[in-house]
């Protein structure tokens, strides 16, 4: 049988050697995945039901699309090596094109945690080197309380922690993180959020037919 570079890696991977795509996290997150994962009894299971999915590029680089956040809070939690699952392969790319094909096809976000759009050599190196974005730490709790649905879009929080930051001042978010969640919340529900991934706001209500009709008969 051959071996397809896109079969599951089934040893460990080293995380340093895991490239990231994005330029930040919310460490609200980071720290709470690190306490779940704490809490775990059995981490070799747990390792290999939460592979880390990866792109090849070129020179044999594994490039992080997802699980920033797990692969952050296992590195501080100890864990040097995670197993990776290989989503892409452009290894055979041109490097000077290698980032324009993962932004195609959706595999990178360097945004800043200002949300300003970056130069792909700012990205970090290694998850050691993710800054924090609180309102990415927000978008996340809000997920979680319902106040968006999981969406395949991606970085879709990122979509949702941009569309806070305008909103949300950041003295509020560091000052009291509780109170600029109830905040978000009915932002989130309300009708300017209607364009975002995953938006689960309250429906218009719809005129009943019988009524419809009544109008055209009057």
């Amino acid at each position: 049988m051959l071996y397809s570079r896109r079969d599951p890696v089934i040893h460990p991977v080293p995380i340093l050697e895991l490239r990231p795509t994005q330029m930040t996290v919310g460490l609200r997150e980071v720290e709470r995945k690190r306490q779940a994962w704490g809490a775990k009894s059995d981490k070799n299971a747990a390792l290999a039901s939460h592979m880390v999915p990866v792109v090849l590029g070129p020179g044999g680089g594994r490039y992080l699309t997802d699980h920033h956040h797990l692969t952050r809070a296992l590195l501080e939690d100890g864990q040097k090596e995670v197993f990776v699952t290989v989503v892409g392969d452009i290894g055979k790319a041109d490097p000077e094109h290698f980032w324009n094909l993962m932004d195609f096809h959706g595999w990178t976000h360097p945004f800043d945690e200002s949300g300003r759009r970056c130069g792909y050599k700012e990205l970090p190196k290694t998850v050691q080197g993710l800054k924090d974005d609180p309102y990415r730490s927000l978008s996340g709790v809000l997920r979680r309380r319902g106040g968006f649905a999981k969406d395949s879009t991606p970085f879709s929080e990122f979509v949702w922690a941009d569309f806070f930051r305008s909103r949300i001042k950041l003295k509020d978010l560091k000052r009291d993180f509780d109170a600029a969640a109830e905040k978000a919340m009915k932002l989130a529900k309300s009708a300017d959020a209607d364009y975002l991934p995953g938006w689960c706001g309250p429906q218009a209500e719809k005129p009943a037919e019988g009524k419809k009709r009544a109008k055209k008969a009057a």
